[in-house]
């Protein structure tokens, strides 16, 4: 299948645009869309007519222009007949976005629709859906365009069964600075599944790394897609729906997915090149740092602070998540010792993690990060900053990150995210170095880097 039309259409027919129905979720596609994104944009309703000066043709085929991709918003028992008339004017590609197929308890509805689809190659996503965003091209969600929160471009693409799921994560993204490249929804995956869209945005090169929410794979896909993923060189990360016996059945009445044995699906994905997250902050944090580093980590992890409370915390939690934080040689300690201002020299506590205390100042924490860097003791440094000590400025983050970039090994910092210190959180993620608002997060980070690496 062809899914370069989905996400990089020139032209765009939206069904099920009402000439009097301004809510309508057909309507809301067609206007935030319509002189908005650089794609030209179609209204279609049986009736014809006009909406704001714009003609509403009857029929796809009246359309004075070639269809590249065609959202579906009309009612359930039309769409096999509109995806057959999409069929015969040539339309390349379509977005389901109306319900009540499979999850409504009318199989035989989306069996029909992927019939005909299937005979033709021709490709669609849902039902059941909200289709695609893509930023600064087209975006086929049905959410006022005012009440939406768009993260900024950049190289995360997220796939999911669940519309809601997927915007509540770009509202995290957006709190937590992670770009994205595209968002999938894909609801009731009756033709395009995870398999399709891991193999497109594997040659995607927008998109660096691949996250997925999961409710359930078809017999015999979820293994398809593990090998697949197992061998990609951009990180793939999973988060799946379904793992209580409860959870199985919410997953079975919201898509009709299968959920499967979460533990069988769990060790699987513990054996590949995956990262499973636990639930939505997770994600974030996975997708955020494996945004900036791609390269896999042993989980030799060197602390730096100014709380000997934040660093005992950051090794509770590091242990919880199966990192080691080894304690630095003597020499090592030595030398770094020797480095340091002389108002903190003979007070740092500095076997790891190293407790600059609260007396440091920016060249103690950024004199600590190049010697770890230097160092195989340790092969990811976790900074985790307290933003109100007073030796400590707001260019901390720049000058860390140009560490990082000197000498290739990840930092991850820890700031609290209040805008006070936006400033200071902006040297970090402008430069490409992440941020997490938690220790926790910040550690949640490190496991992702410690993955299985790629076959």
């Amino acid at each position: 299948m062809n899914l370069k039309p989905l996400f990089e259409p020139r032209t765009l027919a939206v069904f099920g645009v009402s000439a009097t129905n301004q809510r309508h979720p057909a309507n809301v596609i067609f206007e935030k869309n319509n002189h908005r994104y650089p794609v030209e944009v179609f209204g279609v309703n049986p009736k014809g007519g006009t909406l704001h000066g714009e003609t509403l043709y009857p029929r796809v085929a009246d359309i004075p222009k070639k269809i590249d991709l065609a959202i579906i918003a009309a009612r359930a028992e039309f769409v096999p007949a509109i995806i057959t008339d999409c069929i015969r004017a040539g339309v390349k590609a379509a977005a389901v976005i109306s319900g009540g197929f499979t999850e409504g308890g009318r199989s035989d509805l989306q069996e029909r629709v992927v019939a005909i689809a299937q005979e033709a190659k021709f490709p669609f996503l849902g039902p059941n859906c909200l289709g695609l965003y893509v930023p600064f091209r087209v975006d086929t969600f049905f959410l006022p365009i005012e009440r939406m929160i768009k993260p900024s471009p950049g190289n995360v693409a997220f796939v999911s069964q669940s519309g809601g799921i997927l915007v509540d994560q770009m509202i995290k993204f957006t709190q937590q600075g992670v770009g994205m490249s595209k968002a999938v929804s894909i609801g009731n995956k009756a033709l395009i599944r995870e398999i399709d869209l891991l193999k497109y945005l594997l040659a995607d090169p927008a998109t660096k790394v691949i996250a997925f929410y999961v409710e359930g794979f078809n017999e015999g896909e979820g293994r398809e897609f593990v090998l697949a993923a197992d061998c990609s060189p951009k990180p793939v990360i999973i988060m799946k729906a379904g793992k209580s016996e409860e959870g199985h059945r919410a997953v079975s009445s919201h898509t009709a997915s299968l959920a499967g044995d979460y533990a069988s699906f769990a060790a699987a994905v513990a054996q590949h090149n995956i990262v499973e997250a636990a639930n939505e902050q997770e994600l974030v944090s996975f997708c955020e740092v494996l945004s900036s580093y791609t390269q896999p980590i042993d989980g030799k992890i060197g602390i730096i602070t100014g709380s000997g409370g934040h660093g005992a915390m950051a090794v509770d939690s590091c242990a919880g998540a199966k990192l080691t934080v080894p304690q630095l040689s003597q020499m090592m300690q030595a030398d770094l010792r020797k480095k340091l201002t002389g108002n903190i020299r003979s007070i740092a506590s500095l076997s790891n993690p190293i407790d600059l205390t609260g007396s440091a100042v920016d060249e103690d924490f950024v004199t600590c990060a190049k010697t770890l860097s230097a160092t195989r003791e340790v092969d990811c440094i976790m900074v985790l900053l307290l933003p109100y000590l007073p030796g400590v400025t707001l260019d901390i983050g720049v000058r860390l990150s140009q560490v990082q970039k000197q000498f290739r090994k990840p930092i991850i910092a820890y700031i609290p995210h209040v805008e006070k210190y936006n400033m200071m959180i902006d040297g970090f993620e402008l430069n490409g170095t992440p941020v997490s608002p938690s220790i926790e997060g910040a550690v949640q980070m490190a496991k992702a880097l410690a993955r299985k690496k790629p076959c």
